[in-house]
């Protein structure tokens, strides 16, 4: 569970991400393409209107953090669009989660701490577990239905 103190923590960091959006996506992709390069071929040649939207999906989780029952259900959606269209699986969340750590060390410098580290990490298990249930479901439903 993401306490109000760390769900404070993580926005009042994420302040400080905004100015660096581009450096802050730069470093995830970059991390995460180091960390798995089979990740590589389901993202566009071209990553900038990609690494737009994460940060603009990031900050939209980060804002919702104030209300997480208002939140849940785009990130329901959000991890069905995955399962289905991406064909993300469960061990991929733990690399992203890895390289978003990574990202925002490097990203935020003498800002970060294991306090913001720990911060983040619950607000990311929180969310991707929703992302992983949700896609587990849509991809139990659609085999249920081919099997019909």
């Amino acid at each position: 569970m993401v306490s109000a103190a760390q769900a404070k923590l993580v926005q009042s960091s994420w302040e400080k991400v905004v100015p660096i959006a581009d450096t802050a996506a730069d470093l995830f992709y970059g991390k995460l393409f180091e960390l798995d390069p089979a990740l590589r071929p389901l993202f566009p040649a071209d990553m900038k209107e990609q690494k737009s939207k994460l940060m603009k999906l990031l900050g939209f989780a980060v804002k919702g953090l104030d209300d997480l029952d208002a939140l849940v259900p785009s990130v329901k959606r959000l991890g069905m669009r995955h399962a289905k269209y991406y064909k993300v699986t469960t061990p991929m969340y733990d690399t992203v989660g890895a390289a978003l750590l990574d990202a925002l060390e490097k990203g935020l410098g003498d800002s970060w701490d294991e306090e913001h580290k720990e911060a983040w990490a619950a607000v990311y298990t929180v969310l991707s577990k929703v992302m992983i249930e949700a896609g587990d479901e849509s991809v139990e439903v659609g085999e249920h239905m081919q099997d019909s």
